[in-house]
């Protein structure tokens, strides 16, 4: 598949710069109708039997195989979920954060990550780095470690502004549980999450799944105890005992077609791409990060940033403000080409 081919097959490329990924990824032509097929045969067909059984278990193979390919982790340690905040919520209850638990985590933290920790009462050390160079990030992480610390959770590249944290380094050097919210990571850049305790991935996003689409890695599940109650956990033994969420056959022949559409160059189209766009809008805009080698851009506009941003979508370009700060932010996908980061700055200008 050529850069071009893979461009042509998202139709919404066909009429915008679509560069916000990391909110929802484009759909794919073929996505779609493989939901329209799955949903006409529910309607005619029925939804039970023992056929349609056995395509449910296939389905859910097919996707744990491609998102294990993604972050290079064993297939059989993969939950379906719903979302990476349903991943996050699991894994708290998984290693029973309740209140006053110590858990660290940094100030680059979505409320997917941040919303569970409050809920479970947890006490929150909060490393800075969103405005520090990211080869502080470790030492800094490091720093807000007490003997009291039971987790640390943060993400593998923060939503805000693109920067990429040193999880598996974190890891090491603690032997603590992590969690990480993998949600700008996974189909977004290459990873290796086999020695993190609990790893997240949003479908919807960077690997242009449906919508409601994620996945939970569990480095160790069968020693970890059962934290969900409901069929599926009840009838499973480990990696089961953390999948609760049920999707629709439709929804599962979607998630499966769009993963198995994503080529070998992609990260490095991404990288590529990423870069550009660096170069460019740098010329003219503060950029939020240094260069982390993530896929998202953000930068400072003058004004309010929500009203550039419609501004742009005015002017067909897809990209979105950031609460409280100054910053637009971009995601630069194999799918996208400098065709879109032109169209974005002529708009900008």
């Amino acid at each position: 598949m050529t850069p071009a081919e893979a461009r042509a097959l998202y139709p919404v490329l066909r009429t915008r710069a679509y560069l916000n990924a990391g909110t929802c990824g484009p759909l794919a032509d073929a996505t779609v109708q493989a939901m329209l097929r799955a949903t006409v045969e529910d309607l005619e067909s029925g939804r039970s039997g023992s056929q349609r059984l056995e395509r449910y278990r296939s389905l859910q193979e097919r996707i744990k195989a491609r998102i294990g390919e993604a972050i290079q982790v064993d297939p059989a340690h993969v939950a379906i979920t719903s979302s990476t905040t349903e991943g996050c919520n699991i894994a708290l209850a998984a290693l029973h954060i309740g209140p006053g638990d110590e858990v660290v985590t940094t100030d680059n933290e979505h409320p997917a990550l941040t919303g569970p920790l409050a809920a479970r009462g947890a006490s929150v050390r909060v490393a800075e780095v969103l405005h520090h160079p990211t080869s502080e990030a470790l030492d800094r992480i490091l720093a807000q470690v007490t003997p009291r610390t039971r987790a640390i959770a943060l993400s593998h590249v923060g939503w805000l502004n693109g920067q990429v944290l040193p999880v598996v380094e974190v890891k090491r050097a603690t032997s603590l549980p992590v969690v990480v919210d993998g949600a700008q990571a996974g189909g977004a850049i290459a990873v290796e999450a086999a020695e993190i305790d609990f790893y997240t991935v949003s479908c919807q996003k960077w690997l242009c799944g449906p919508d409601g689409t994620g996945a939970l890695y569990v480095r160790d599940p069968d020693s970890t105890p059962p934290v969900l109650a409901g069929h599926i956990p009840a009838q499973g033994e480990g990696i089961d005992r953390f999948q609760i969420v049920h999707h629709a056959i439709p929804v599962l022949e979607g998630w499966a077609t769009a993963l198995e559409l994503h080529p070998e160059w992609r990260f490095e189209q991404a990288a590529s791409l990423t870069a550009t766009a660096r170069e460019m809008l740098g010329r003219r805009f503060e950029l939020a990060t240094d260069g982390d080698p993530s896929t998202l851009v953000s930068f400072t506009v003058p004004g309010d940033p929500s009203a550039v941003r419609a501004k742009l979508e005015e002017q067909g370009v897809v990209a979105r403000d950031l609460p409280g700060t100054s910053w637009i932010r971009i995601s630069c996908g194999y799918w996208n080409d400098e065709s879109d980061i032109e169209r974005l700055v002529d708009a900008l200008n």
